[in-house]
């Protein structure tokens, strides 16, 4: 190995499908949490327009963040030895990511998901092929961001967390994918203890610890007793919270120049951007007033990556902010 990183992101990538429909609907009663998207059947339903985005998913996204941020980046994945593959490899090369750990098999499909978009929500369908997971010799990165593989994964979650013990010097973020949410925390609980960083929103804070009664200030007490030292969730147009076992803190939204174009990636944005501004020698403060700009910024865009911003962009918003865009103590 001959770079050194500053973050070096591990999990699952994708090529994204928008498929934007205009012949749909929305079901569901007000406060409902459990909308449902309705197509005719068995009819030709028309749509409005397609967009194929490759390398994307929660660590690419991550990667490409990193990158565009001034960090030098690297990506541990997997993809398959076809067309999409190489359009992964293309796109992760155009945005600066090392390559070194992309793991390319032969006969295997790459990740391949469509996104049903309607409004500025959507709805995606994801199949993740099985790949054989492995930890090749990474040195000591100053971050490893973890996030979303394959749930028959499972050891390599604990293989990270193992190397994270015989590195002390390198930090660990962890945004945990659907599958990570569906293990439990008793399973990755060696991932949870180890982490310098976590992050979830508010629905997935309310799955791991199996309860829907929480305060934001509970669930990021019990989110920071498994182990993490600091605890991040994001709770959409009400902002984010943080607690580092001393501080909680809240922070609003950035004020959208526009009504989102979609949300794709939202999540993805700040997590990476605050874990970017750590890697960076920033403080907590100066991380939750970066992450909610990049969210801005990406929601204006199709997909999860084209609206991804450089560090001097966001310190440009970040010094043209309203004056109530800071972080306050909760009470």
């Amino acid at each position: 190995m001959k770079e050194q990183y500053d973050l070096i992101a591990i999990g699952d990538t994708v090529i994204d499908a928008f498929i934007k429909l205009k012949d749909a609907s929305i079901h569901g009663k007000q406060g409902d949490q459990t909308y449902e998207i309705c197509l005719p059947f068995a009819e030709k339903v028309p749509y409005e327009d397609v967009f194929i985005l490759p390398a994307v998913g929660n660590a690419a996204n991550a990667a490409v963040s990193a990158s565009r941020l001034g960090l030098k980046t690297g990506f541990i994945t997997n993809i398959g030895s076809d067309q999409q593959g190489k359009d992964c490899l293309a796109s992760l090369q155009k945005d600066g990511v090392s390559d070194e750990f992309v793991k390319i098999t032969e006969g295997k499909k790459t990740n391949y998901h469509y996104v049903l978009w309607y409004g500025s929500e959507r709805t995606i369908l994801i199949k993740h092929e099985i790949f054989d997971y492995v930890l090749p010799d990474i040195g000591e990165p100053k971050w490893i961001y973890f996030s979303s593989v394959n749930e028959n994964a499972f050891p390599f979650h604990n293989t990270v967390a193992d190397y994270i013990v015989a590195h002390p010097s390198v930090k660990l973020a962890f945004q945990p994918g659907k599958f990570e949410i569906k293990m439990g925390k008793e399973k990755l609980a060696k991932l949870y203890k180890n982490c310098e960083l976590f992050f979830c929103n508010v629905e997935e804070a309310k799955k791991i610890l199996q309860t829907e009664n929480f305060s934001i200030k509970a669930l990021l007490t019990e989110l920071h007793g498994l182990g993490p030292k600091i605890v991040v969730i994001t709770d959409g147009p009400n902002g984010a919270y943080s607690f580092d076992g001393t501080a909680y803190l809240s922070m609003p939204t950035y004020p959208d120049p526009a009504d989102p174009v979609e949300r794709t990636g939202a999540g993805d944005a700040f997590a990476s951007t605050f874990t970017s501004a750590l890697a960076l020698g920033l403080d907590i403060h100066t991380a939750l007033s970066w992450g909610p700009i990049n969210s801005m910024s990406v929601v204006q865009h199709i997909g999860a990556q084209q609206g991804l911003l450089t560090k001097e962009e966001i310190e440009e918003f970040a010094k043209n902010s309203p004056a109530n865009y800071k972080p306050t103590t909760m009470e």
